[in-house]
């Protein structure tokens, strides 16, 4: 279902479902869903200075020093993922593809998704950008039991087509994303759990995109069709 269809459902049936968050509300699922992310890693390194400083925990110093680098990385990761993904990133304007299959491959290596990426080098606009990061994140989150997460994009007739395909066992996504993808406001469940998927559906709506998902056995395809040329 597309962002399209979507808003045509919402208009013929005001007052049905909750308002979606603007301005501060909309501020704070993003801050409230960062914090949520980055306490983990903190929380880790500071354990590992934790086991430095206890006198009867020498024989751990190189558990805790690997404790402390591990988590250092994930929280680099973690900031240079989130400046694209979700913020306009110090100064540049347009941002190498190569440069974003880093920042994904730096918060997802080591987990059990394989990540096919089929994306010639070329420069896309802020905009472009954050929604390639979003959409290619959340189709490796799709495959929570492992598989491979295909990620492509084309040029054709003034529009960019960027698309996710997960495909393993239990590819699925949780009811919360499927409602931010589909730029529903959430019903029930977890605000974290939709918030990522909503600002993907915003970032694509508000270029005057549209974005599709498909949920079918062992397989999760999301589809966005941006215009070239236009930035926000």
């Amino acid at each position: 279902m597309s962002f399209l269809t979507d808003a045509a459902n919402a208009a013929a049936n005001p007052g049905t479902q909750p308002a979606l968050p603007q301005g501060a509300d909309l501020t704070a699922l993003v801050a409230a869903k960062l914090c949520h992310d980055f306490i983990s890693p903190s929380g880790a390194v500071m354990s590992g200075l934790d086991l430095l400083d206890d006198p009867t925990a020498q024989d751990m110093r190189d558990d805790a020093m690997g404790l402390i680098r591990q988590s250092a990385r994930k929280m680099i990761a973690l900031v240079n993922f989130s400046r694209v993904a979700f913020g306009a990133s110090t100064s540049a304007e347009t941002f190498a593809t190569d440069e974003l299959q880093n920042l994904l491959q730096g918060l997802t290596e080591g987990g059990r998704a394989q990540v096919e990426w089929r994306i010639q080098p070329t420069h896309l606009p802020k905009s472009h950008a954050r929604t390639l990061l979003n959409l290619a994140y959340l189709t490796v989150g799709a495959l929570p039991m492992g598989g491979t997460a295909t990620i492509t994009l084309r040029e054709e007739d003034g529009w960019l087509s960027i698309a996710g395909q997960a495909d393993g066992a239990r590819a699925r996504l949780k009811p919360e994303a499927l409602s931010g993808l589909r730029g529903q406001p959430l019903s029930e469940g977890l605000h974290g759990q939709w918030i990522q998927p909503y600002w993907l559906w915003l970032t694509i709506s508000e270029s005057g995109g549209r974005l599709d998902t498909v949920v079918e056995d062992q397989r999760v395809s999301l589809l966005a069709r941006l215009p070239m040329g236009q930035e926000i």
